[in-house]
């Protein structure tokens, strides 16, 4: 029996000539499962450049809303941000919901975050892309062509709402601003004790909360899907006498096209990436798209300005890419790549001695730093209370690990 609650979803992608296009096409599937829609029709065309009224042309948009009709679908999905004004056309058109690629990866993020902090910064992020589509929620005024005291009352009300959503986002801002300078204080008590900080970072679904997990016996939740965990968790791991303890740090993932409003709003939690001493950059080594991916995740770390941090690729899920376990080094002699398996365990001994090199020409041991088992840092010295370490929310309550 159908889950009532699923909705039977259209996906639409226009081929542009840039890039993998099937690949994009199944990203979207994904993240429509991921959102709960049920991807029930694919409808696909090629294009030299979107249709100022319909992104698609208006016969594509006619092919659409017949599929729609035949297949009882409840929502259209494109692969593609939709201007307002194509948006508002199209659900006209084809008298359904239309949502564009921003919005369905809003959605997700609002369905998953759990902290205060990842709330906070979703609703941030949904109310900046809300502003531009404010008349979407007014069609009744829409229609009214004039006359005496039918004009104003419109114009007021998206005035109205205008301004109250200015106040929140200001409201909203000058919050995450405080937890901002949260993490900035703790992270100067990390720099204090010296202790060496590492972040996984990765397109979503590679792998990097199974590899944090298998690290560190965090014990965060894993599915196969995208987006599975928003919050950053952080979490000690002892790499013997000569190294000590390190600090590592599970990121939210990245996606092809992430919107900017979400990296923006998630900045705070992003930060982590910034300050770290050392990058993981978790791979999914089965993944045809994988070079793509890579050169994905480097420009959002570009964009948020931790490209200068050093980085090592972990090729992960070599089992399923039917490659062993083992280590690259640059031509400075460097580790550049480990290939590991982070479900079977396979190379993640080699992953360990590479965390090992690198903090040796990083800061010096972390001995002066304990972390309780409610995640807070002391100061061994001072004996004082740092702050939390991890956000011990972050971690998701959802069904039993897959």
């Amino acid at each position: 029996m159908a889950d009532a609650s699923v909705m039977r979803a259209a996906l639409v992608g226009i081929d542009f000539g840039a890039g993998d296009f099937k690949a994009s096409l199944e990203e979207l599937a994904l993240l429509a499962r991921s959102a709960g829609a049920d991807p029930v029709t694919t409808i696909t065309a090629k294009r030299n450049s979107p249709d100022p009224a319909y992104f698609v042309g208006s016969g594509k948009a006619d092919e659409i809303a017949q599929a729609a009709l035949a297949d009882k679908v409840e929502i259209v999905i494109f692969n593609h941000a939709l201007s307002p004004a194509q948006q508002r056309n199209l659900e006209r058109k084809l008298n359904v919901r239309v949502v564009d690629r921003t919005s369905l990866i809003l959605d997700i993020f609002a369905q998953r975050a759990q902290s205060h902090e990842g709330k906070l910064q979703v609703e941030l992020a949904q109310l900046q892309h809300l502003a531009t589509r404010l008349i979407r929620g007014w069609t009744h005024l829409e229609r009214q062509k004039g006359g005496i005291g039918l004009r104003g009352p419109g114009e007021t009300q998206l005035e109205t709402d205008r301004r109250l959503i200015g106040e929140r986002v200001k409201m909203l801002r000058s919050r995450l601003a405080k937890l901002r300078k949260q993490h900035e204080t703790q992270r100067r008590s990390r720099g204090r004790n010296k202790t060496f900080s590492v972040s996984l970072v990765g397109y979503t679904n590679a792998g990097k909360s199974t590899l944090f997990n298998t690290l560190t016996k965090a014990g965060v939740y894993v599915a196969n899907q995208l987006f599975a965990t928003l919050d950053t968790t952080s979490r000690r791991l002892y790499l013997g006498e000569e190294v000590g303890n390190v600090v590592v740090s599970d990121t939210v993932g990245f996606v092809r096209e992430l919107p900017h409003q979400l990296v923006a709003a998630f900045r705070a939690t992003l930060e982590e990436t910034i300050h770290a001493d050392l990058l993981l950059h978790v791979v999914d080594g089965s993944s045809g798209v994988r070079m793509e991916q890579i050169e994905q995740v480097n420009e959002v770390l570009r964009e948020i300005g931790a490209d200068h941090v050093p980085q090592i690729l972990v090729w992960n899920k070599i089992d399923a890419a039917g490659l062993e376990p083992g280590v690259e080094r640059d031509e400075y002699g460097k580790i550049s790549r480990v290939f590991i398996s982070a479900h079977s365990g396979a190379g993640l001994d080699l992953l360990r001695d590479a965390i090992v090199e690198a903090a040796r020409s990083g800061p010096a041991p972390a001995d002066a730093l304990d972390i309780d088992e409610r995640g807070l840092a002391h100061d061994a010295d001072a004996g004082s209370v740092v702050g939390p370490v991890e956000n011990m929310s972050a971690i998701i309550p959802v069904g039993p690990h897959h």
